[in-house]
């Protein structure tokens, strides 16, 4: 891991060559300031190239993250929230780093748990109002038949 690279999770980091940086305009009030900086960042990462993830968690990356991704599989993210490039810089690889810390983190496994003792009869209760209910609807029988 070069000093340079971002780290994402625990023995998870992103190299500094994946990761293309470009600056423009910012938009918004500044003054005359806004007009001639370029204080915007943005950040293009290849999710569905890189080579720092595992295929699973690729894979898992890939499916959380579809709606973000590009046709090319780049993941985009952009800041100018900042007047400063070197801030917005920072606060765009560290949203870069939490979209990607939470898209390959494991799913937490279902726990099963029983039905509570109120659940159960309020189930069955209605099953039994249900049928009733549907008893009432059918024709009378004939006692002489």
């Amino acid at each position: 891991m070069s000093r340079e690279d971002l780290p994402v999770a625990p023995g998870v980091s992103l190299p500094e060559e994946e990761i293309v940086e470009s600056a423009s305009r910012s938009r918004g009030p500044g003054g005359q300031h806004v007009n001639k900086t370029e204080t915007r960042v943005t950040l293009h990462w290849d999710a569905a190239g890189t080579r720092a993830l595992r295929r699973e968690q690729r894979a898992r990356l890939l499916a959380a993250l579809a709606g973000r991704l590009t046709r090319e599989g780049l993941l985009v993210v952009r800041c100018d929230r900042f007047r400063s490039r070197a801030r917005n810089r920072d606060a765009a690889r560290e949203r870069l780093a939490e979209l990607v810390r939470r898209a390959i983190a494991p799913p937490t496994p279902r726990v099963g748990t029983r039905p509570t003792r109120g659940s159960v009869e309020r189930r069955l209760r209605a099953k039994r109002d249900r049928a009733e209910r549907k008893r009432r609807r059918r024709a009378p029988r004939d006692a002489d038949a």
